[in-house]
């Protein structure tokens, strides 16, 4: 049994099944492809968070040639696993990147809108340019905010090894 899992690169970094592979759902199409070529004749099954990345995973798994796998999602997800009291490996628990993005998104949207009510009718410009952003990495799937935010030091907790930047099976 292969486990294929479709969290972002951070959140597998922080926890993971061991001897798992990485396979980001939002490089899912680019990397599955490649992924699954080289693994032959396995009972694949596909994990993520709660098991809603999973599903979606699952469904695009629809588009590939995949008659030699037999494909399943790991209903719960990491959260399930966990509380099996399966191991688990990783630099520890972050806040998810993406709920992150949300949180950073919408403050500055919000304090933007007050500072435009409040100082200068020009601070409009930020939440249009906050907008702007998340609508450009809706469309390409790439968000510059992620990348901003995977440097931040809350998101580069040390190995129990004392590295900071391995990536364990982790493609991308």
């Amino acid at each position: 049994m292969v486990i294929l899992d479709v969290r972002e690169n951070i959140e597998f970094e922080a926890e993971h099944v061991p001897d798992s592979i990485c396979c980001p759902l939002s490089q899912f199409d680019l990397m599955a492809p490649g992924i699954l070529k080289n693994i032959k004749d396995s009972e694949i099954v596909i994990m993520c968070r709660t098991g809603n990345r999973a599903t979606m995973a699952l469904n695009e798994l629809k588009k590939f040639d995949v008659n030699q796998h037999k494909f399943s999602v790991y209903d719960g997800g990491m959260i399930q696993w966990k509380a099996q009291g399966k191991d688990v490996k990783g630099k520890g628990a972050v806040f998810p990147i993406m709920r992150q993005v949300q949180i950073v998104a919408s403050s500055m949207i919000f304090i933007a809108f007050l500072a435009s009510q409040f100082f200068a009718h020009d601070f409009v410009y930020l939440a249009l340019f906050v907008g702007f952003g998340l609508a450009l990495s809706g469309y390409t799937g790439i968000c510059p905010m992620v990348f901003i935010l995977q440097k931040m030091p809350w998101n580069n907790k040390k190995n129990s090894d004392g590295s900071t930047n391995g990536k364990p099976n982790c493609c991308g």
